[in-house]
Formats: structure tokens, sequence, C-alpha cells
């Protein structure tokens, strides 16, 4: 029999917290509840589930700092998480999606839109992990198989989000992939983000390929495309 995929859930409203658990137990899912930050990163590091619903505003550790230590944890790191957040503002989307989130549902919701958006972040990271092709491009190895990204041989700690996107830009080798494009690759058809969104993964990802960042190109008003020359980035 398949396993059933286990899901963490967290929130300090507890009956939002039964809500989605119920809808999501209803479609198949295993769920696991959390209602403050400490017991979410505590069960996450013992049970490993396959992806974590997570509330942004939250007493004590907040749903940021949540990500930011699962994200920089190697054991938790591939986890996808999907921040809730009542506040719909660009920039507070952007701030969680820079520390590691990788997809975000606005207050109020419907729980069908909850259960799709799971749904679709755990196909992606499905995906990415059936695959077996390499990608090699100068002293950037992409190994899908094993979801891992090494520079100059050494690892880096990449979200799966950001695990998507470097794949998309350097299997594009050079063509430039718009913004909507690098959206539908990265974070599904059908999803609703700013443009900024995927402008701040860029960002994250370029810190992490350190002073190998120029391999990706921003090509002014359209999106980014992989340079393999460092001469074509300052021509």
């Amino acid at each position: 029999m398949t396993r059933r995929k286990k899901i963490l859930v967290v929130d300090d409203e507890r009956d939002l917290v039964e809500l989605i658990g119920l809808n999501l137990q209803r479609n198949g899912y295993e769920v696991l509840t959390a209602h403050d930050g400490n017991t979410a990163l505590e069960i996450a590091r013992k049970q490993k589930p396959d992806l974590i619903v997570l509330d942004v505003m939250m007493p004590g550790l907040s749903g940021r700092e949540v990500t930011m230590q699962l994200k920089t944890d190697s054991d938790t790191s591939g986890i996808p998480i999907m921040m809730l957040t009542a506040k719909t503002d660009e920039t507070d989307v952007i701030v969680g999606l820079s520390m590691g989130a990788d997809d975000y549902v606005t207050k109020p919701f419907s729980m069908k839109v909850v259960v799709a958006r799971v749904a679709a972040l755990l196909r992606r990271k499905g995906s990415g992990d059936a695959t077996s092709s390499m990608i090699t491009v100068g002293p950037v190895v992409i190994d899908q198989s094993k979801h891992e990204i090494t520079v100059q041989g050494k690892p880096i700690n990449v979200t799966p989000t950001e695990f998507r996107l470097i794949t998309a830009i350097f299997a594009a080798r050079g063509r430039v992939l718009t913004r909507d494009q690098l959206t539908d690759r990265v974070m599904g058809s059908g999803v609703y983000v700013t443009d900024r969104a995927i402008d701040v993964h860029v960002t994250a990802v370029r810190k992490k390929l350190g002073e190998f960042a120029w391999m990706i190109h921003t090509v002014r008003g359209v999106g980014y495309r992989l340079l393999e020359q460092q001469e074509e980035a300052t021509a």
C-alpha cells in the first residue's frame, strides 16, 4: 500500500487547525497538528512531515521564525512549507518567501483552495524526486534524483522552490524564461503570485551560489536566463 502523505498543520486558532485537518484527512492525508511554533519545530524534526501548513502570526515563536529554523537545518530544509497569512500586503508575503516558504494562502480562504495548493506542492516535490537526470554547467551540478545541488563539489542548502527555480533556469541553457514561465514551472500553473515573489527567490538563490551568482542573469523587463561564462555578464 502507498504510504499516506503526512501534513503538519500549525496555527494558534484551534478551530481552524481542526477544520483544515478534517478537510485534509477527507482527502487521504495523515494529519499532525500543533498550536505554537516550538511544538511545530519539535514535531517537524521528529516526524519529518511531507509538508507543513503554517500560520505566520502566532504568539511566541512566529511562523516566519519557524520557517527560518526549518529551512536552515539540513534535516528539515526539504520539507515544503505553505504559509497561512491574514496579511495581504505584498511586503509581508515577500518576507515569508524570502525566509524559505514555498507557497502562501491569505486568510480568509476556501478549504478547497488549501487542499488544492497542498496537492500542488506535493506533486511538485514528487516530480523533482522522480527524475534521475543530471544538469552540469561549469562548477554547478544539479542532481535531480537526489534533489541536490553542488557548487565546486560542495552541496548548497536550497528549499524545494529554490531547487525548481535553479533547475528551470539551468535546464533552459541560455534561453530567456519570463517571470510568468518561471512562476508556472516553480510555483505551478494557475497559482497567483506577484512578480516580486520570483525575484525574491532569485535573490536567495544568487546568495547561495556565492561567487557564481552571475550565472543567473536578469533580462530587464522580461525575466532571467543562464550565463555560462562570466564575460557575458560583464559585456
